[in-house]
């Protein structure tokens, strides 16, 4: 365990120096480090300056799958909560209440759920990778925030076909971050700014629908 440990360091030494760790060599050795519990705060601070990204992965891929009416108030919340720590935090990585960052998991479940997400993960890895980033500054991250928050709360509204689009956009963000891929990051804005046109034009069809009914 000691070998897998100082391994680990030399990695992450190598890693900080070139390029950043790829995060499902990240998720492995976190599980490979930890005791028999994982909690929340642990992740975020294995994540280090890349959380932001890592959260919005997190919280943002539930969308894409088909879920039951009144699920995006849900599974929005926590998106909205991360996007304004993103935005307005002068922190470079994601703060958790006490309760939420207390909140533990076995590591063992960790581990096999790590091990079925790795090949997914290291296939999109082959496309999303460390290249031409941009956000050097914490303004530069701010803006990208910004974009991530309206994004948040299109998902969190009840748009009829309105959140898959901008929960792939956060998604795609949010992988582009942890792997400070700056052409991901623009593609996944672009994505995000479409995403924004197609629920202003629902909303506004939805509207005109109802003006002429009424």
């Amino acid at each position: 365990m000691t070998d897998i440990f100082a391994t680990g360091i030399a990695q992450r030494a190598v890693t900080h120096s070139h390029h950043p760790q790829q995060l499902s060599q990240l998720l492995r050795n976190l599980s490979l480090n930890a005791g028999p519990k994982i909690t929340l705060r642990e992740l975020a601070v294995a994540m280090e300056d890349r959380s932001f990204g890592a959260f919005l992965v997190v919280f943002a891929l539930p969308n894409l799958i088909p879920l039951p009416p009144g699920a995006t108030f849900i599974l929005g919340l926590p998106l909205i909560f991360i996007a304004w720590q993103m935005f307005a935090s002068r922190r470079a990585r994601i703060w958790l209440p006490q309760r939420m960052g207390d909140y533990a998991f076995d590591n063992a479940t960790f581990f096999v759920f790590v091990n079925r997400i790795s090949p997914w993960l290291q296939r999109a890895e082959t496309l999303i990778k460390p290249r031409g980033w941009f956000l050097g500054s914490r303004f530069a991250e701010r803006l990208i925030g910004l974009l991530a928050l309206i994004l948040a709360v299109v998902i969190f509204l009840p748009i009829p076909f309105g959140n898959w689009l901008p929960a792939f956009a956060l998604a795609v963000i949010g992988f582009a971050h942890t792997e400070r891929d700056g052409l991901g990051l623009v593609a996944g804005a672009l994505i995000g700014i479409v995403s924004l046109a197609v629920a202003a034009s629902v909303i506004l069809a939805a509207g005109a629908v109802l003006a002429f009914i009424f």
